[in-house]
Parts: C-alpha cells; sequence; structure tokens
C-alpha cells in the first residue's frame, strides 16, 4: 500500500508542477502548443532530451541486451553523445536558421512540399505502427509486473497488460494532446531526477547485493567472474559488432538525435541558439553515464541469476530482488513518469507533424493557428487510440530493442540521406530526394526482411541438422549467412547519396539552394561550444580505449 502511494502522490505531483508552468503559456498558436513558446532553456531542454529516450524499451531492452553480450552494447549510450556534439555544433544552427516547426519543413525549403509531405509520413507511420505501440507494450509490461496488477486487480496476466497499456496511453495522451510541448518538457525534467536517482540506484544495490554489502567489492567480483565481458568491443556475432560502430552505428546516432522529430523538437524550441547548444552539450555529458544505468544492471542481473533466465526479464527481475521494499513505490513512479514521457513525446511529435505539415498544407490551407492546433489534437486523439489498440499485439517481437532498431532503418536511413545530402549541396534536384526515399525504404525491407532471413534461416536449419545446439555456435552461423543490419545500413546510406549526386549533377536544380534567416530567434553561437564538444568526443574514445581487450 506504501508503494501504490508514494507512487500516486510522485505522478500526481508531477502533473501539478507541470500545469503551473504552462498555464499562461498561449498554446492556440503553433509555436506556442508545439514549440512551448520558443522559451526553453538549457536545463529544461537536456532534461527532455534524456527522458524522451530514456523508457523502459530503454531500461528493459538495452539491459537484456547487456545481460545476454555484456559491455560491448554500451555503444548505443556513449556514442550518442558524439551525435548530439554534431548536432549542436552542425545542424541546429541551421534549423534555426530557418526558424523550423519540424524538420520536413526544411525539406520543403530544399526540395519540395511533396518530400516534405512524403517524409512526415514516414514519420507517422513509424510512430504509430511502431514506436508508439511498442513503448505502451514494454510500459505496460514493467508496470503490470512491479505492481503485480493481476494478482491487485484479480484478472489474468493478458488482461492486466491491456488495462496498464491503456492507464499509460489515457494519462500520455493528456499530458501530450493538452498540454502541448512545454507541459512535455517540464514533466520531463522532474522525471529526469528522478530517474537519474531511481536508476542509479539499482546498480549500486546490485552490487551491494553481490558484494557482500560492498559497491567495489560487487564490482570485483562482477569483474573477476567474469571478465570478457567487460569488453567494449563486439564479437562479430553479437549485438554491436566492433566494426559496426564506423558504419552504420553512427548514422542511426546522427538521425535519432539530429533529424528525429520526437527528439529534435526539444532543440527546436531553444529560446536561442546558445540555450539549444548548451542543452545538447549538457545532455551529451550525462548520456556517457547512461552505461550505468542501461548496460551495468543487466552485466549484474547475468551474475545474479547465473545466465539462467530469460534476457528481457533480467532488469525486473533484478530491480525485484535487489531494490528495498520502501524504494519499489518511488521507483515505479519515476519508470511510469519514464513511459509517459516517451509516449507522449512521440504524440506530441506526431501532432506537430499532422498539424503543420498536412493538415495546414493539403487539407485546410487557409486555417488559422488555433483551428491548426484544435485539428493536430483530434489527430493526436485517433493516434492514441489506434496505438493503444495495436500495443497488446506486440507479444512474440523477441528482443524489444534490437526490434526497434531493425524495424526504425525502414525510414531512418532515407531520411538522413535526403537531409545531409540537402545540407552540403545546393544544385541536388527534388527528384533525388524522392528517388533515395523510396529506393531506399524498399531496399532495406527487401535485405532485411526477405532476402536476410530466408539466408540466415537455411544457414540455420543445415546446422541445426549437422547437430549444432549450442547457442552461441548458432549465433555465429547466423550472423556468417547475412549482413549486420548496421552494415547494410550504411551501405545503403552511401548508394542513397551518391544515386542523389549523380541526379543533382545530370539534372540540377535552376536556381541553387540559398538557406533564409527568419530571425525567429537569435542564432549567436555557445562561445564554447566547439571546445566543449571536442572534450566530450575525447571522454567518449577514451572510455571506449579503457575497455577494449
Amino acid at each position: 500500500m506504501l508503494g501504490i502511494l508514494s507512487f500516486v502522490g510522485f505522478t500526481l505531483l508531477v502533473a501539478v508542477i507541470a500545469y503551473l508552468a504552462t498555464r499562461k503559456t498561449n498554446e492556440n498558436t503553433s509555436d506556442g502548443y508545439f514549440l512551448g513558446g520558443r522559451s526553453l532553456t538549457a536545463g529544461v531542454i537536456a532534461g527532455s532530451l534524456l527522458l524522451t529516450n530514456l523508457s523502459t524499451e530503454q531500461l528493459v531492452g538495452l539491459n537484456g541486451s547487456a545481460y545476454r553480450d555484456g559491455l560491448s552494447v554500451m555503444a548505443w549510450e556513449t556514442l550518442a553523445a558524439i551525435a548530439m556534439v554534431v548536432t549542436a555544433v552542425f545542424l541546429l544552427p541551421r534549423y534555426l536558421k530557418s526558424g523550423l516547426t519540424t524538420i520536413p519543413q526544411f525539406l520543403a525549403d530544399r526540395f519540395d512540399v511533396t518530400t516534405k509531405t512524403f517524409t512526415s509520413g514516414l514519420f507517422l507511420t513509424g510512430y504509430v505502427v511502431v514506436l508508439l505501440p511498442v513503448i505502451l507494450y514494454s510500459g505496460g509490461l514493467a508496470i503490470r509486473d512491479m505492481f503485480d496488477v493481476a494478482s491487485l486487480l484479480n484478472v489474468s496476466k493478458e488482461t492486466a497488460l491491456i488495462v496498464c497499456i491503456w492507464g499509460i496511453g489515457i494519462i500520455g495522451s493528456i499530458y501530450a494532446v493538452f498540454g502541448g510541448l512545454k507541459a512535455v518538457a517540464v514533466s520531463d525534467s522532474i522525471n529526469a531526477i528522478g530517474l537519474m536517482i531511481g536508476g542509479i540506484l539499482i546498480p549500486i544495490f546490485g552490487l551491494m547485493a553481490i558484494g557482500d554489502g560492498s559497491v567495489f567489492g560487487g564490482l570485483d567480483t562482477l569483474m573477476a567472474a567474469n571478465p570478457e565481458r567487460f569488453d567494449s568491443t563486439g564479437a562479430h556475432y553479437q549485438e554491436v559488432p566492433f566494426l559496426t560502430i564506423f558504419t552504420g552505428m553512427m548514422l542511426v546516432q546522427l538521425f535519432y538525435w539530429g533529424t528525429n522529430q520526437q527528439i529534435i523538437q526539444r532543440a527546436l524550441g531553444a529560446k536561442n541558439l546558445a540555450e539549444g547548444q548548451k542543452g545538447l552539450l549538457l545532455a551529451s555529458f550525462l548520456k556517457i553515464l547512461g552505461p550505468l544505468i542501461l548496460v551495468l544492471p543487466g552485466m549484474i542481473a547475468y551474475y545474479y541469476f547465473k545466465g539462467e533466465i530469460d534476457m528481457n526479464s533480467a532488469y525486473p527481475s533484478l530491480v525485484r530482488e535487489v531494490l528495498p521494499d520502501y524504494l519499489v513505490g518511488f521507483f515505479a513512479a519515476v519508470l511510469f513518469g519514464a513511459i509517459l514521457s516517451s509516449f507522449n513525446s512521440v504524440l506530441n511529435s506526431s501532432v506537430t507533424l499532422f498539424g503543420i505539415d498536412v493538415y495546414k498544407q493539403h487539407i485546410n490551407k487557409d486555417a488559422d493557428e488555433a483551428t491548426v492546433v484544435k485539428y493536430g489534437k483530434i489527430f493526436g486523439i485517433g493516434l492514441a487510440l489506434a496505438a493503444m489498440f495495436i500495443a497488446p499485439l506486440i507479444v512474440n517481437a523477441g528482443s524489444i530493442f534490437d526490434y526497434l532498431q531493425r524495424i526504425n532503418g525502414i525510414y531512418n536511413i532515407p531520411i538522413l540521406t535526403i537531409i545531409v545530402v540537402g545540407f552540403l549541396t545546393k544544385k541536388v534536384p527534388a527528384i533525388a530526394a524522392k528517388v533515395a526515399i523510396f529506393l531506399g525504404s524498399i531496399l532495406y525491407i527487401i535485405s532485411e526482411f526477405v532476402i536476410g532471413p530466408k539466408m540466415k534461416s537455411e544457414a540455420l536449419e543445415v546446422a541445426k541438422a549437422a547437430g549444432v545446439t549450442d547457442e552461441t555456435a548458432l549465433r555465429i552461423v547466423e550472423a556468417d549467412a547475412y549482413p549486420h543490419f548496421l552494415h547494410v545500413m550504411a551501405g545503403l546510406f552511401l548508394l542513397n547519396a551518391a544515386i542523389m549526386l549523380i541526379i543533382g549533377y545530370f539534372k540540377p536544380r535552376a536556381e541553387p539552394y540559398v538557406q533564409k534567416y527568419t530571425e525567429q530567434v537569435s542564432i549567436e553561437p555557445y562561445k564554447y561550444v566547439k571546445q566543449l564538444g571536442i572534450l566530450v568526443c575525447v571522454i567518449v574514445v577514451a572510455i571506449y580505449v579503457s575497455f577494449a581487450k
């Protein structure tokens, strides 16, 4: 009962503070609703960035990957810091110069409206079919198991999961649809503090549990028991092979932190460029510490449970075992905040994309800003309902984290390609962007969901027929059968970019593209952005080198 009361109390506290912080923001304008009135400061931006990223698919999924593969999966966290630096130095100044509300807006200016519409459609499809349902599903699982909702309501686990999914969906929709970006960002910042505290407590208590009450004793025990698992360079058959950090990994990171609407929207709401850059740099420093929350617990769980449980159960099982009862309610509330954050952030971005890029552009060009916001909210409600119906269907997805990364490849690399080529060239035409979007998506789908699975399945059948049963041996057979999906992404990025450049050479734009400064916010850069950016990159490389074996 104490756990439930602390859970409800903390959740209500966040809601009240978010309401008080946003009640004076004019939500009837696009800037007010979608970008928090372009008033976000560095601290709010950093907190919102981190908590938007950090949710149950990260806590459960990435710790599950660490449970299986060890430290090498930290690339998903540490390399994100470098991507944030690139965004702060290269991309954000260009975004704010154009006064963008959505990333596809740049594509309309650089290429044409059709390119923007295609891109918005890709984003929205990915959000409603994949990302929103996965967030709801993984979040529902975590809340159900932490509170044993099935026993509490005297229903089956399946029914309890649906109840949790709809509870998260409804509360998240209220934040996102009726509160706008500022409500999302403020609640994110508060929850980020709690999540950092709660998240770091799990490895602390976990290390104490295996170290006879000593954190450092537990760490010594962990490293001595399985030293090979503390290798930052992954084997070719693992989730993050070493060579992928030089190919598709950095492209995925750059897309996620630099062009993904749900993430970059926080920085687009900055009061000026300096605040946006400081927010990104602060988040990058904190992101370096991410493995302590998202990797170390999984490695502790491997030792604690002797590698005998399912990888996706590693994190929640460790929480149940090592966290004192009096902290369960607080951590569950913080985790609930993280789930809500990811859900309402994606939903808010979806509302933004629809309102600005679809409704205003194609449905009602004469609509005033209040009408755009109104119909954006209606769309958001429909989107949320669709995601809540789809979420329970995700039962046999396997590794949630790996599933997300693979599916996202359908749209992230094509979109990143046209944005990068769009910024770096002046004469590549709109037709080149359209070709890259369709070709990139279609080739990836054929590669990863037709050819790849067929070749891997055939190789596994041959291996099993030969009597191979060891899990690691089978993973090696599968990895040797077809290139890693991150390598495929890198290859398609280069192919699409080359095709765009070739089209631009033979059929250039009539007039070279010139970016215009809209003067909506100051674009005077933070004076230490380059120095601090270099420092972040050096720290990341040093960490990688120090753990490389």
